[in-house]
């Protein structure tokens, strides 16, 4: 078997298909591709135009093409699209399964998304990707794919088969065979293995699993995420309210979700508002990211004037502003290493009420001991560098904002669950905001009881 070396789009590869496009030299650009990837080929695409993008996807392929346009980001293929015909759209779209081509299509404005839909050979997958999009993206409905091989309850392993085998060509990955009965409701499933190793005339009601883990087409995707990886699903299937089956999801589409939800999860813990993407608006872009930078600002500029409270405290030891940058810092890092587990923990799909106040004592203990060992570390540098007695304030300070700011990075995120909202937003700026003012406040409390000014 041949093997075949990882591709690497590389600035002289590149260029290369670049030169080739300006000449015309078609065979040289087949002849490049001919071994490399889809996903890859997506890659090189992103580099193109879109006059490019089309020039290179029409020597392609059908198959491999429109595996292509699967695999663009949102963005490129919104862009790229704009310079097809419906009907060019519609050839890539048969090759493509319903759940993905209900994505594509959703990108399109709607008087394309009707005529690429009207120029689709087959009016069953026009229908089914019409019932597609009648569902929201982020549920069951508009996740699932129709493409699925099923059986009826009376059949035998012989029709079974036949069947498997007319599907084929249809379903991308067959993971097993749905069984139904003569009203389309879902009963159960047969694995691949079962039907191979069982006898041809055995009946499908003899060996199939009634104990199937089914979803609704109204269920959120953060839900069907969850249950595929607690049960280690490869595909589960939908029904709908009569229990009757309408779909498919797959892991590969979970995945996809997955990814989908930790990227917002980082939007939020940067201090994000919304949901952002490359191609939107510098004033949507800006007003994204304005909400927490004044919140930032706002704090920042409390802390300035709570310092300068203490005002006459530093100008008598002026030594007690060089580690003001230490106690916001520490505390800062301590809160969102601490939220960050608190909310990868609420994440989780067996997260019991609990588990989480174990994982809170916990979190308190290993702060005792990090704290104890900072404010050991600062005690013996601010010892010898200055005197033991702005050592023993540094320390002591340092020490209580370690334990608060632990505290509060534990605790916000599992009040801001209870209240209903995400708790991804309490690893950002409002955490590291509320421990720079708590940590100040402890600071120049301690200095002050210290130092009896």
């Amino acid at each position: 078997m041949e093997k075949v070396a990882p591709f690497e789009l590389t600035q002289e590869f590149l260029e290369r298909i670049l030169e080739a496009i300006e000449a015309g030299d078609f065979a040289f650009i087949r002849e490049s591709l001919e071994q490399v990837r889809h996903e890859d080929v997506s890659s090189l695409l992103e580099e193109l135009s879109a006059d490019q993008s089309k020039l290179v996807l029409q020597l392609l392929d059908k198959d491999v093409a429109s595996a292509v346009i699967e695999d663009l980001d949102e963005y490129t293929r919104s862009k790229f699209l704009t310079v097809f015909k419906p009907h060019e759209i519609a050839d890539y779209i048969d090759n493509i399964e319903t759940d993905n081509a209900a994505d594509i299509l959703n990108e399109l404005p709607v008087k394309v998304r009707e005529e690429v839909i009207a120029n689709i050979k087959s009016p069953e997958k026009a229908s089914h990707i019409i019932e597609l999009l009648r569902y929201d993206e982020d549920c069951a409905g508009g996740l699932m794919a129709k493409e699925l091989i099923k059986a009826n309850v009376n059949w035998n392993v012989v029709e079974c088969v036949a069947e498997i085998r007319r599907q084929a060509e249809n379903v991308e990955k067959i993971y097993g065979v749905y069984v139904v009965d003569d009203n389309d409701t879902l009963l159960g499933r047969v694995s691949l293995k079962e039907i191979i190793i069982a006898k041809s005339n055995a009946k499908i009601a003899d060996i199939y699993k009634s104990d199937v883990i089914s979803i609704y087409t109204y269920q959120k995707e953060e839900e069907i995420a969850e249950l595929i990886q607690k049960y280690d699903l490869e595909s589960v299937p939908v029904i709908n309210v009569q229990g009757k089956l309408v779909g498919r999801i797959t892991v590969d589409d979970i995945i996809d979700v997955i990814t989908e939800i930790a990227d917002q999860e980082r939007i939020l813990m940067a201090g994000i508002a919304e949901d952002v993407e490359e191609d939107d608006s510098v004033w949507v872009l800006s007003r994204a990211r304005l909400p927490w930078l004044i919140i930032g600002l706002i704090g920042g500029l409390t802390g300035a004037r709570f310092i300068g409270f203490f005002e006459e405290d530093l100008l008598k030891v002026a030594s007690l502003a060089f580690f003001i940058p230490l106690i916001i810092a520490t505390g800062g890092n301590v809160g969102i290493q601490s939220s960050a587990l608190v909310v990868q923990s609420l994440a989780s799909i067996n997260v019991f009420e609990s588990s989480l106040w174990q994982k809170f004592f916990k979190t308190i203990f290993v702060a005792i001991l990090n704290g104890l060992v900072l404010a050991g570390l600062v005690y013996v540098f601010v010892y010898f560098s200055y005197d033991s007695k702005l050592a023993f304030i540094v320390g002591c300070a340092l020490f209580t904002v370690v334990i608060l700011a632990s505290l509060l990075g534990t605790l916000i995120p599992l009040v801001l669950d209870k209240m209903g909202f995400n708790p991804a937003l309490a690893s950002g700026p409002f955490i590291t905001t509320t421990i720079d003012l708590i940590g100040l406040g402890v600071y120049f409390m301690v200095a002050h009881l210290l130092y009896q000014f």
